[in-house]
């Protein structure tokens, strides 16, 4: 198998650069003018929409002081009121739905694990606007007619596994509908069945890539030439890492059930320089998360989205917590890129003053010796205190000495680079709890204590 172009070697691709037309739907064609255009009427039918058919937006306009009719511009959303993962979790289970009940087709629903789960719904034609958004995902990620595609998100309530299911159909894909877990038999499966597409949580890729190194296997050998990773932040460095290890493309792509799931952005391979977002169908804010102001494109906060053509539950201004930025379209011109996500505004740890992120600790973790890109960040109180521990999985080659002097290395670099003491122990291969594909990145046991 040839090398394929690794992610450095994107990152210098000229503005503009992207596939033939002829790989390029209708909407992706649009000029920024048309588009906007597009976005305003749908937008304005959103509005009367939701206030029309769902008690909360009525309430919460009314509170606010706006109604539908005072949206004229793009600009004018930014009076109305955001909708929260609380406003879901009030409203349990179906009183979101803009619809009768007999035009829902399907559900699905948050884990729930910290309350009441989210739960949202969709028409027949949802179900068909989600599956045309993940086809086209698959296209900007470089899947093609007749490639196979090796899905390991979780099937079920989570959206991520029947999300790129019939996406992966209605790009004119073949579907190996895996599902998480029976990693011995994923590897099995990618072994005999000659995927040309994975689509994963990076984390969960990791786990894949150890087993196929456990068996003997050299991962660059597999007929994998595309990996599309969601559900979690995840790094450059990752990005490198399992670009190096797999010698496929890896892509990044980025969704919430709450907006429809995944199939909201999608990273273009051409480029590698961020996720662009359809926004013929989802329209992007970015706020600051302490001021609530929207911020101009290229200025740093959270992501905020609100549904321009969904039926069953439309959302305004949804308060992601993810943070971004918006850029300029580059493979994909008519819409806009958001940086990739590497940190939440609830996973902001502010530990004895100093503001940290999980993903700086991977950065540290990837770049350590004989250590796994698998942590978590577990939390205690010490008297009047709060005091971090690192946890870090060994490579399975690794010897006593190594993880000795990787925890001290970990240790000192968080103290450089971060300026924060923490505690770092490393733990043995497959030890953190792992859930859907994904490892729980903060584990807070403050308030136990």
């Amino acid at each position: 198998m040839g090398s394929r172009v690794s992610a450095a070697a994107h990152t210098d691709r000229a503005v503009g650069v992207g596939p033939p037309d002829t790989l390029l739907d209708s909407s992706e064609r649009l000029s920024r003018a048309d588009l906007r255009d597009q976005q305003l009427a749908n937008l304005q039918n959103t509005l009367r929409h939701a206030y029309d058919n769902v008690e909360l937006y009525r309430r919460k306009f009314d509170e606010a002081g706006v109604a539908p009719r005072d949206c004229h511009a793009l600009e004018d959303l930014a009076r109305f009121p955001f909708t929260t993962k609380a406003d879901l979790r009030e409203t349990y289970p179906f009183g979101m739905f803009a619809v009768p009940m007999e035009d829902v087709r399907r559900i699905h629903a948050s884990s729930g694990t910290t309350g009441r789960p989210v739960v949202v719904g969709y028409t027949e034609n949802d179900l068909s606007l989600w599956a045309e958004v993940m086809a086209r995902s698959i296209r900007a990620a470089g899947g093609r007619p007749g490639h196979k595609v090796h899905i390991s998100y979780g099937y079920g309530l989570f959206t991520g596994g029947l999300g790129a299911h019939y996406g992966a159909e209605r790009a004119g894909c073949t579907v190996i509908p895996a599902s998480g877990g029976m990693t011995a038999r994923q590897v099995q499966i990618i072994q005999d069945f000659q995927p040309e597409i994975i689509m994963v949580t990076p984390s969960y890729m990791l786990t894949l890539l150890d087993e196929f190194e456990r068996q003997g296997i050299d991962p660059r050998t597999t007929s994998l030439k595309i990996g599309i990773f969601g559900a979690e932040p995840w790094t450059e460095a990752m990005r490198q890492e399992i670009e190096e290890r797999l010698d496929l493309h890896a892509v990044d792509i980025y969704g919430l059930s709450e907006i429809i799931g995944p199939g909201v952005a999608q990273e273009c391979v051409e480029t590698k320089d961020g996720l662009h977002i359809w926004e013929d169908h989802f329209y992007p804010e970015v706020v600051d998360p302490l001021s609530d102001q929207v911020m101009a494109d290229g200025d740093g906060g959270e992501l905020v989205l609100t549904s321009l053509t969904k039926e069953a539950l439309p959302i305004i201004r949804y308060r992601t917590r993810d943070l971004t930025r918006l850029l300029p379209g580059t493979a994909r011109p008519a819409f806009r890129r958001m940086e990739k996500v590497t940190g939440r505004c609830d996973d902001m740890i502010i530990l004895r003053g100093v503001n940290l992120f999980p993903s700086q600790i991977e950065e540290i973790i990837l770049r350590t010796p004989g250590i796994a890109p698998h942590f978590q960040l577990h939390l205690t109180r010490r008297g009047r205190l709060d005091h971090l521990t690192v946890r870090a999985e060994a490579k399975t080659d690794a010897s006593s000495d190594q993880r000795e002097s990787a925890a001290a290395a970990i240790a000192q670099t968080v103290k450089d680079g971060i300026g924060v003491s923490v505690g770092v122990e490393i733990v043995d291969p497959e030890t953190l709890e792992r859930s859907v594909g994904k490892i729980r990145r903060i584990v807070d046991s403050r308030d136990q204590e």
